[in-house]
């Protein structure tokens, strides 16, 4: 598909105005209201917001839920592409009918998608079957067959950059391959859901270096896939990859008949998009070596900025590039407001009750702790996990105390990546929490105690699509001959909430230190338990 140039309209020439640092910037910016589209696609629910690009509100949002494919075998996680379509579609029409503007004025869409999932399309470029997805667990042989082929866990970051965990792409084409053998001789293409959609959008299939590094299949440090990595699986997938594009520049402009649909100009530009982590970090500025974002969803992620790869050797920390041109090294556990929640609804908890039944027990929780590994886990890596709670008593069977051992479980899991990071280098100034669990002013108080730094969240809650509007804003700027820079448009678009600011407290910071210590030799020891207990409960 061709470019068709836009107008120049809106843009004032470079104005200069002083950064939070007390930089003076100079960038072109919108002075007339253009609209940009950001769409996260979740595990759970789509959500689109409208931003404008003169006043930096968010003019319009709308969300649209589904779920997972029922009835699956233990470890299996699936969902049906079309449901992400017809979510974006319909989020997409509502979200502009809300906001009621001149629909011309839109210039730019930008995707966030979760990570990792694999979308097979045919030569046909029809989807052959559902889509695995980062939380899938059952390809835990495909990624040890993997990595054997490549000779060890050693060889494997060499080509890399990163272990092969059950979450990532590669094992799902395996997997494939293994179990599904009519499907896989019909594989022409792949695409993660991000591109996806991108697709469905354009009419190009695109990838970029953020979410392709979650693949398993890209060399991170230099940005190429990898050739020793498809050869493990199929020398013939290399042909079956989209090309790679930048994260500043266009998958492509919007299809004609989506165009006419959404009452939107065919020559809206879609950005590059990204994985729901790289566009989270774009979403709380996270763009600048100092700053870590964690994200409390179902599941739990901690991730920083870096100018550099940062490549563990034990395989932990994911070696991501993050979607600016830089890298986003990052650690994934599976199960974070899967605890809480199932705590919540056993119990019949409303979210304040939640909260006030944590508030009621001390850090520490009188010695009772959760290894929250209800669905596996990533960090670790212990796909056959399960949950366990460690030192019940009389004293400790109470709902509170259930309560804040699964907040604390949980933040506790986050922060062995933490360290991770601290040990390869990464020292954090502040976390920035994003995510429903952010919103649990306790919560808030138990990461900042667990991980002895401040807290903050962002004045916007959307993250990964606000981070999707911003990079379709960066995206049309260089489009249109006057490129502006990302650490700037995330400094006028973001603002962070000072009455959500959190500090540590020094007592609370020496328990938890201890219960780390205890935390991470049992979520070690068990690991090799978890495998012969999954085979007992499936059976």
């Amino acid at each position: 598909m061709q470019w068709k140039p836009d107008r120049q309209e809106g843009h004032n020439p470079a104005t200069m105005y002083a950064l939070p640092d007390g930089r003076a910037s100079a960038f072109y910016f919108f002075t007339m209201s253009e609209y940009f589209i950001g769409i996260d696609s979740g595990t759970q629910s789509t959500k689109t917001i409208i931003l404008d690009a003169a006043s930096g509100e968010i003019i319009a949002s709308a969300s649209a839920p589904y779920d997972l494919i029922e009835g699956l075998p233990t470890g299996h996680k699936e969902q049906h592409p079309a449901e992400w379509i017809a979510a974006v579609k319909s989020t997409i029409s509502a979200a502009l009918a809300k906001a009621n503007i001149d629909r011309a004025a839109v210039k730019g869409i930008g995707v966030s998608g979760q990570q990792h999932g694999f979308v097979p399309l045919d030569a046909n470029d029809q989807v052959i079957r559902p889509a695995k997805l980062w939380c899938d667990t059952a390809t835990s042989a495909e990624c040890e067959e993997i990595i054997n082929h490549l000779g060890g866990l050693d060889p494997t970051i060499e080509a890399v950059g990163n272990g092969i965990p059950a979450g990532f792409t590669a094992s799902k084409i395996l997997w494939l391959k293994n179990h599904e053998p009519e499907n896989y001789a019909r594989l022409a293409s792949i695409l993660l859901p991000h591109d996806y959609i991108n697709f469905w959008l354009t009419g190009r299939k695109t990838m970029e270096h953020g979410d392709a590094s979650g693949t398993a299949l890209l060399d991170v440090k230099n940005r190429t896939w990898s050739k020793a990595a498809i050869d493990a699986i199929d020398p013939r997938i290399a042909e079956m990859l989209p090309v790679l594009i930048n994260a500043d520049d266009i998958a492509g402009t919007l299809r004609d008949e989506l165009a006419q649909e959404f009452g939107l100009s065919n020559s809206v530009i879609v950005s590059s998009g990204g994985g729901d982590n790289m566009m989270g970090a774009i979403g709380t500025g996270n763009v600048k070596p100092g700053v870590v974002t964690v994200s409390l969803g179902t599941s739990g992620t901690i991730y920083a900025c870096s100018s550099h790869p940062v490549i563990d050797p034990q395989g932990e920390v994911a070696a991501f590039c993050d979607s600016t041109g830089k890298w986003l090294p990052l650690v994934c556990t599976m199960n974070v407001t899967v605890a809480t929640e199932m705590v919540r609804e056993q119990f019949n908890l409303s979210h304040d009750e939640l909260a006030k039944a944590v508030e009621s027990v001390p850090a520490g929780n009188d010695g009772l702790m959760l290894i929250p590994f209800f669905e596996g886990e990533r960090t670790p890596n212990s796909p056959n996990g399960t949950g366990v709670y460690f030192g019940l008593r009389e004293q400790t069977f109470s709902v509170p105390h259930f309560a804040r051992a699964a907040m604390e479980g949980t933040t506790l899991g986050l922060n062995y990546g933490l360290n991770r990071f601290r040990g390869l280098g990464i020292t954090p100034h502040e976390i920035r929490a994003t995510g429903g669990g952010a919103k649990s002013a306790v919560w808030r108080q138990i990461m900042a105690d667990v991980f002895n730094a401040e807290v903050v969240c962002t004045i916007s809650e959307e993250g990964a699509a606000v981070g999707a509007a911003i990079q379709a804003i960066w995206a049309y700027d260089k489009h249109q001959g006057k490129p502006s820079n990302i650490e700037d448009l995330c400094a006028r678009y973001l603002a962070l909430d000072e009455n959500t600011r959190t500090k540590p407290n020094e007592e609370s910071v020496a328990v938890y230190a201890k219960m780390q210590s205890l935390h991470d030799r049992l979520a070690q020891d068990l690991s090799a338990s978890f495998s012969e207990h999954r085979k007992l409960i499936t059976t």
